[in-house]
């Protein structure tokens, strides 16, 4: 079993039940990405976190290939 199994299972139960309780998958994600970094927090600075997330947005889109993918 991979890390990226038990976080997708565990957070495709979270977004059902955010919105069988009326909520909205917003919400639920909102306060998981909260959760996520506040346990980052423990063991890492916010500089890092700040990086991690700024590649992550960057790079966000579906559609566009990353620079270092090859053709």
């Amino acid at each position: 079993m991979y890390a990226s199994e038990v976080a997708q299972r565990h957070f495709l139960a979270a977004v059902d039940e955010a919105e069988t309780a009326g909520l909205g998958h917003e919400a639920v994600c909102r306060a998981l990405l909260s959760l996520v970094i506040s346990k980052y927090l423990e063991t890492r600075s916010v500089a890092d976190i700040q990086a991690e997330l700024r590649f992550i947005a960057e790079n966000c889109d579906p559609d566009t290939d990353f620079m270092f993918m090859r053709p």
